[in-house]
């Protein structure tokens, strides 16, 4: 069915990470009777992809709809967490309003500060649904307040300032304006939402305009440019003309239209201004480039995207073990891959290193948006090995953060000494009624490199540490950023339950009893500050005689095994992470010229 702009509303949900917003969706869309009776819904609904569902965490924002009374609100679910901000910025402009979730007892963050400065700047007036409030320890009316001062802050005109707000459980299921109203459904967030967003600008009788916000890519139809019609209308094999950066006109023809019933993907024969579309046949297209009729030509101001702020050599695994785990070991075949996901994620990007034809350099907006590709790309059969993130440095100033830090009291002096080595300057402390420390740091990029999950164990688990990019900065000198050495494998062969025991009182293990381990292998970490060489696989000495209690029971504490992200973490610049489809493991650097004058 076709609507007029009149009846369309675009919003976008945005929030930081873990306050409700995927939660609150899979609400929205059972109650709008976006699913059949006999259809099995999980939870989470709008996390499709893998990882998500894994991790907990959105990571690709997706679009949705629902009708309600008449009217089809078009919803974009977004990223919450910061190093998929590029994500959100592009959608922003795809939309009219924005819900601001905002949870009841945390009130707002720094993903919150980010996304809520990105709406204001270009003139959304958001709608802010506090979220959660049957929690035990909610304080709907102080994170309100809150909210307001947060306005204040970035700016926010007086238009702004006087923003609709509702209250709302997502995992209840329930919305209501006032506190003392029956808490029954969704429907007076529904009816916020019809009355207080704009319906989009455009004029179906005009030539055909559109943006590119969003790309995705399709094996069998190519690259697909998605964004809101901004005027006219657009038809199956129509002629239109893309315009790229630098205003090169390219002239091609719909090859498909597609739009969204729910969260179900459709086929249209024509869609017009107000409706958000992925529209095929402009293969070279990029975000920001214009889609226009042939006969009137007109560019848009280009999309404006975040720079990247970390980057990592990727390069052929020239270890012992290669290929005895993955399918995918070449250059060629690794190039491919990041070639293709560049193509649908240009947050991303691809730099040849020059005199190196075994290695290649990825950048991207922080370690969580890189270790995504990486273990995609480990699912899909490929082995590769990774060095030590390094920050971008731009006209010799480098990346820094806004950190924010929630520790039980009791910790906060250690983490405080700890930041300020890493070169962190405080910027906010207070102690709220709970006995909570909030923190607030501007810290260089580098500082924040190997120190999460450091900070989870001088917290005993019980901190949460966020960050966002803020600004670049001077240079800050030079940052220790791990205090204990290595333990190297001087040997390849099976890891010993007898060797595992007799060393892990010199500091803890990567790999367990029966691991396969090779020269240079790094099987643990040293409780000193120096790297260490040991025999992991070293066997016991036996003997002919049996003498009472030489068969001694053996404790071994667990190893501990680490995932993607708490390896890249744990790494110096002279090691490296070898990563397959199986095994994560640890080595150094000069491995490389080991294996070299072995195979000789």
């Amino acid at each position: 069915m076709q609507y007029p702009p009149s009846k369309i509303r675009n919003i976008a949900i945005i929030a930081h990470i873990d306050h409700g917003k995927t939660t609150l969706l899979d609400q929205i869309l059972q109650q709008a009777d976006t699913f059949h009776s006999h259809e099995t819904v999980p939870e989470r609904v709008m996390d499709s992809y893998e990882q998500e569902r894994e991790r907990g965490i959105t990571i690709f924002a997706k679009h949705t709809s629902i009708c309600f009374d008449g009217n089809k609100i078009n919803i974009i679910d977004t990223p919450g967490h910061a190093d998929f901000s590029g994500e959100v910025e592009r959608i922003l402009g795809m939309v009219n309003s924005v819900l601001l979730l905002v949870d009841a007892q945390e009130g707002p963050k720094p993903q919150t500060r980010f996304v809520l400065r990105c709406a204001l700047g270009i003139g959304l007036q958001p709608i802010v649904v506090i979220n959660k409030i049957d929690k035990p320890h909610a304080d709907p009316d102080a994170v309100l307040n809150k909210t307001f001062d947060l306005f204040v802050e970035l700016g926010a005109n007086d238009e702004q300032l006087d923003f609709p707000y509702i209250y709302a459980s997502g995992i209840e299921g329930f919305a209501v304006a006032d506190l003392n109203d029956p808490k029954v459904d969704m429907r007076p967030l529904f009816e916020m939402i019809v009355e207080k967003t704009p319906p989009p600008p455009g004029d179906v009788s005009l030539p055909f305009l559109m943006q590119a916000a969003t790309l995705s890519y399709d094996d069998f139809i190519g690259r697909q440019a998605t964004g809101r019609i901004l005027e006219g209308t657009i038809k199956m094999n129509d002629p239109f003309v893309f315009i790229n950066r630098e205003g090169e006109h390219t002239k091609t023809r719909v090859r498909q239209i597609q739009g969204y019933t729910g969260i179900k993907k459709i086929e249209l024969e024509q869609a017009s201004a107000g409706d958000i579309v992925s529209i095929a046949g402009a293969q070279e297209i990029m975000i920001g480039d214009t889609l226009c009729d042939p006969n009137h030509i007109q560019q848009l101001p280009p999309i404006e995207l975040g720079e990247p702020t970390l980057s990592i050599e990727i390069s052929v695994n020239d270890g012992p073990f290669v290929g005895k785990d993955g399918k995918h070991v070449t250059m060629n075949k690794i190039r491919d891959r990041l070639l293709k996901e560049k193509r649908a994620n240009p947050s991303l990007k691809v730099e040849e290193i020059e005199g190196r034809e075994e290695a290649i350099r990825l950048c991207g907006r922080g370690e969580l948006h890189l270790s995504i590709l990486f273990e995609a790309m480990r699912r899909e059969s490929y082995e590769f090995v990774i060095s030590q993130p390094q920050v971008i440095r731009k006209n010799s100033e480098e990346p820094y953060e806004n950190c924010h830090i929630e520790v039980p009291d009791a910790h906060a002096g250690a983490v405080i000494e700890e930041m300020a080595r890493r070169k962190g300057e405080m910027q906010n402390l207070f102690t709220d009624a709970q006995g909570i420390t909030h923190l607030q740091f501007i810290i260089p990029t580098r500082g924040l490199i190997g120190y999460r999950n450091e900070f989870l164990t001088m917290t005993r688990g019980e901190g949460i540490l966020t960050s966002i990019f803020d600004s670049f900065g001077p240079w800050k000198g030079a940052i220790q950023t791990r205090k204990r050495g290595a333990l190297i494998s001087l040997s390849e062969g099976k890891a010993t339950a007898y060797a595992a025991f007799t060393l892990q009182d010199r500091g803890f293990l990567y790999v367990k009893a029966g691991d396969m381990v090779y020269e240079g292998m790094i099987v643990g970490q040293h409780r000193r500050e120096n790297d260490l060489t040991v025999n992991i696989t070293k066997e016991k000495h036996l003997t002919n005689i049996r003498a009472a209690g030489s068969d001694e029971h053996l404790t071994l504490t667990p190893h501990k095994q680490l995932t993607l992200e708490q390896a890249m973490d744990a790494i110096a610049s002279d090691e490296l992470v070898e990563i397959t489809p199986n095994y994560i493991r640890l080595r150094k650097k000069y491995l490389t010229e080991v294996e070299r004058k072995r195979r000789k």
